[in-house]
């Protein structure tokens, strides 16, 4: 599998029978800053990391005598909504891979720090203009979304106004847009000699030019933001043949899984049921709710996606997704602002040394509240102190920060769908964290799963491509499923306890609100004034 996420790019191996992992390398991408506010990743480099990738984990395999002719198919998974536009004649990217960029107040010091880039807001500002009442969910029902500054098609409008060589490329004909999964299988198929140009459902559902339920480019959308479709990559199930590796160690073999990475992570769950979810845990949060083949529309802030289509002839399935803006950022905020540890693992040892935020409330709403308030005029307190409050308790506050934020989305999911969640899959870098997985059972009141195996990510992709049609070697059927080993977290606190600690941190969260108003000073200069006593 190959992921460009946070800077890596990794190949991992798996036996299709056992969900072992067998081998793994991983390589930095270097992220280019061209202008304040701009982040770029090199399309090239991304690529020429796969094949680096892929050479040194089939090196590694030989040194295990694990013959790589057994490897049997590929699949690939990448951040969602990356936008590439590339030169069908020449194979070369047209302009730099833009990230996605946060939304609007979603910026903050020392986090988020890869998807900060902001440069499509007054393309958005332009387009709300054309919509009667200016009404962001304008597209819900068709796409799932919000218009943002986030997905894809925004950040393709912009390519089309602000870059020449792809109008020109346009105009020509020799224009090729796509997520970075389509940028990935049309080079390693063969590119410029028959490369295939297509995508999958999951990564298609985050362009915001796709409708989820006829499952095909949408022309009224095209249309709205001018974007011709014939650039547009083939959307294809998320676990089919889609083409043959044409160089290297693995000519041959099958390209035949591919989603987005959340959504990949929700398949290396085995979340295949109504009601089922995962959150990945990083610098926010990410969670994804099954919602089977109905598509759930939120009446509290969350977004509609497709979950996974697994083959041709198979339905597609549907999910809510919900994200904490402030995850591990809020570690990171408490070790490079605070300075109150050196390490990340630091913070965890001061939490568990108390047990307590000793009625201390940390809300990190440093940009204002995102799902479910929608609030952005927030910005974050720490309150409830007093004198025999000190750092251990702020680090405890800073952790069930994160729970109760993954509390309150999770609230949102049941109301919306009306499935009451029996337990939550986890995965990511902060599910290390004992304490934190201990506080999440505590304050959801469900148990909290964490597969010992952390490439969830990787093994999604890896079942969509051992699934598909013509390949055959890993079964999605429930019970031949492999038992994933897993470490289970129970509650260790009554409801009442974990009810009353929830109601205290709703009452902090109502205290953050209206913090920050439109009103700048007389002068118009910055609303920070500082005054300096010597």
């Amino acid at each position: 599998t190959a992921r460009p996420k946070e800077m890596l790019l990794s190949t991992t191996v798996f036996n299709a029978e056992t969900a072992e992992l067998l081998s793994h390398h991983q390589v930095e991408i270097k992220q280019e800053f061209p202008r304040e506010g701009w982040v770029e990743q090199d399309p090239k480099e991304i690529l020429n990391s796969v094949y680096e990738c892929v050479e040194r984990t089939c090196e590694k395999m030989n040194e295990l005598n694990i013959d790589i002719a057994n490897i049997r198919a590929i699949g690939v998974t990448n951040q969602r909504e990356t936008t590439v536009v590339w030169d069908k004649t020449t194979g070369e990217p047209l302009y730099n891979a833009i990230a996605p960029s946060v939304p609007e107040g979603f910026l903050t010091q020392n986090a988020l720090t890869l998807w900060l880039d902001l440069r499509t807001q007054s393309t958005v500002e332009r387009l709300l203009k054309r919509i009667p009442g200016k009404n962001k969910t304008f597209s819900k029902f068709k796409t799932g979304l919000p218009l943002s500054t986030y997905f894809s098609a925004v950040k393709l409008r912009w390519l089309l106004d602000n870059v020449e060589e792809i109008r020109r490329a346009v105009e020509d004909g020799r224009a090729m847009f796509g997520t970075v999964d389509s940028w990935l299988i049309w080079s390693l198929t063969g590119g410029t000699n028959g490369g295939i140009h297509c995508t999958d459902v999951t990564n298609a559902s985050r362009t915001m030019l796709f409708n989820i339920h006829s499952l095909e480019w949408d022309p009224d959308l095209c249309k709205f933001f001018d974007i011709p479709m014939e650039i547009l990559p083939n959307v294809r199930s998320s676990s089919e043949i889609y083409g043959l590796m044409e160089s290297g160690a693995l000519t041959g073999v099958p390209i035949s899984g591919c989603l987005g990475d959340q959504h990949a992570a929700l398949v290396g769950q085995m979340c295949f049921r109504d009601g089922q979810a995962k959150n990945t845990y990083g610098t926010g949060c990410f969670l994804l709710c099954n919602t089977g083949q109905k598509s759930v529309f939120s009446e509290h802030g969350l977004i509609t996606t497709i979950a996974y289509k697994m083959g041709k002839d198979k339905p597609a399935f549907y999910a809510l997704e919900g994200s904490v803006a402030i995850a591990g950022a809020v570690v990171r905020w408490l070790r490079d602002n605070l300075g109150i540890a050196k390490t990340s693992q630091e913070v965890e040892k001061l939490a568990a040394e108390v047990g307590t935020s000793y009625g201390c409330y940390f809300v990190p709403a440093f940009s204002g509240l995102y799902a479910p308030y929608w609030e952005p005029s927030a910005r974050g307190i720490i309150c409830g102190l007093t004198q025999f409050t000190n750092k251990n308790h702020i680090a405890f506050a800073a952790l069930e920060a994160v729970c109760f934020q993954t509390r309150e989305i999770l609230d949102a999911m049941n109301k919306d769908c009306g499935i009451p969640l029996r337990q939550l899959q986890v995965d990511g870098g902060m599910t290390n964290n004992k304490i934190l997985m201990q506080l999440q059972s505590d304050i959801l009141c469900i148990p909290v799963v964490k597969p010992s195996m952390p490439e969830t990510t990787a093994l999604g992709a890896a079942m969509a491509a051992g699934a598909a049609e013509g390949v055959e070697v890993w079964s999605l059927n429930p019970g031949d499923l492999s038992a994933v080993t897993c470490e289970r977290f129970e509650p260790q606190i009554n409801p009442e306890e974990s009810e009353y600690r929830y109601a205290r941190w709703k009452k902090a969260v109502m205290k953050s609100m209206g913090w920050e108003s439109s009103e700048g000073p007389s002068n118009g200069k910055s609303k920070l004034m500082q005054v300096k006593y010597h």
